[in-house]
């Protein structure tokens, strides 16, 4: 608001005529503008305003309440329980750390033992086939027990693979890892249900049976007839629950066909390579796992027999080269870990398998709005196989226009 003043037009105006000269003085209009802001008439406009906000809010909830369901409002007893599930979950991401630190030294270990008893026992059968006297019989029996021994612990090395087991516990640790970081998302996005304890429930004892932890009893297979897949998920997927005016919920009829195109490439492509992979691994796995304790018994058996007569000499020959074979494929197995090449081919595998099982769970789903976020479910998608968005499409645009004779795997990572 301004409030102008105005002086009089015309003050001391005056005339003279002096030696016929005129002077006139004027004195100019003097305008002057001044700004009164008027701070307490807009302060209490603002109070108005909050005012007239707040008894809205009070009396129909805020709009974010408004889009949340009354299914979706927070229940103090589904948050204790997913408190109790987080807590257990990392009691078991410690004990599945610390079990396979414990078998990975196992395997080293177990290696270095069997390998010097080894070799010891055949340098034992080589200067017993060298020398005469008394000690040659306490030689060729030292060596002779060195390897039964060594044969013994060779067989229950095989059985159980160490390697393997720390592999196993390894994967595990990540999972129920994974599994604790979903739980706090959920509880710090808040509103949680009780079909997600339900489920996180079910997480926890998948990943029990798929990774246990007793020895006896329980231990997967490790030889199994023919490879299957790591799964450690639930069979049972959980539907969404719906959103409230979510309708399209970023689905449309484009990404649904990339969608089917790239479950067909993990299918064909990365899961049925890593099968491959794994059944090669399986076999020479076995080869190694009977040759070893075969190895050493031959050994043992001519240890015994070594002497200076010319079938003694044979034994002598056989038990010496029979160690250092037994040694180099000891070696192989259980130093180059292939038990655990195995496993990690297994779960490999397996992580396919379930990334297949995910987008087809959402396809199938005819409610869109009990669909997962389809913009959300391309970008993890994305990143678990290593890609762009924009690379994701156009491996799915490749494989709809090449069809079964695209070269390229799915997956970037592994």
């Amino acid at each position: 608001m301004t409030i102008v003043l105005q002086s009089s037009n015309f003050l001391n105006s005056s005339t003279s005529c002096r030696k016929g000269f005129i002077r006139a003085n004027i004195n100019t209009p003097n305008n002057q503008t001044y700004k009164i802001s008027l701070p307490r008439l807009q302060k209490r406009a603002r109070l108005a305003q909050e005012q007239e906000l707040i008894s809205v809010f009070s009396t129909s909830g805020s709009p974010i309440e408004k889009q949340i369901s009354p299914s979706r409002r927070s229940d103090p007893l589904v948050i204790e329980k997913l408190y109790a599930i987080k807590e257990a979950v990392a009691d078991r991401v410690e004990m599945h750390r610390n079990i396979g630190e414990q078998r990975s030294q196992w395997s080293s270990m177990l290696l270095t033992s069997i390998n010097g008893i080894t070799l010891a026992a055949a340098t034992m059968v080589g200067i017993a086939a060298s020398s005469s006297g008394d000690s040659v019989l306490g030689l060729k029996m030292s060596s002779t027990l060195m390897y039964l021994a060594a044969t013994g612990m060779l067989v229950a090395m095989n059985q159980i693979q160490p390697s393997q087991l720390a592999e196993e516990q390894r994967n595990a640790a990540r999972l129920f890892q994974a599994l604790y970081n979903q739980i706090e998302t959920t509880l710090s996005i808040g509103h949680p249900l009780s079909i997600d304890v339900k489920e996180a429930m079910d997480r926890v004892l998948a990943l029990d049976k798929a990774y246990p932890l007793p020895l006896l009893g329980g231990m997967l297979e490790k030889f199994p007839s023919s490879v299957e897949p790591a799964v450690w998920w639930p069979q049972q997927r959980r539907r969404q629950p719906k959103r409230v005016n979510d309708n399209w919920n970023g689905w449309n009829g484009k990404l649904e066909e990339e969608m089917k195109e790239i479950m067909g490439v993990l299918g064909r492509k990365d899961q049925e390579e890593y099968i491959r992979l794994g059944e090669k691994a399986l076999k020479f796995n076995k080869f190694l796992a009977m040759s070893g304790p075969l190895l050493t018994g031959l050994a043992a058996v001519g240890s015994a027999f070594a002497d200076h007569s010319p079938h003694g000499s044979w034994a002598a020959m056989l038990g010496i080269v029979g160690g250092a074979l037994a040694s180099v494929v000891n070696t192989v197995e259980h130093g180059g870990q292939v038990g655990m090449v195995f496993e990690m081919y297994r779960s490999n595998a397996g992580f396919f398998q379930y990334m297949q099982e995910s987008i087809e769970s959402n396809l199938t789903e005819t409610e869109m709005e009990r669909r997962e976020n389809g913009e959300v479910f391309e970008l993890k998608l994305a990143l678990k196989l290593g890609r762009s968005l924009s690379d994701l499409r156009n491996l799915a645009a490749a494989s709809l226009s090449k069809g079964e004779e695209i070269d390229e795997f799915g997956s970037k990572l592994f």
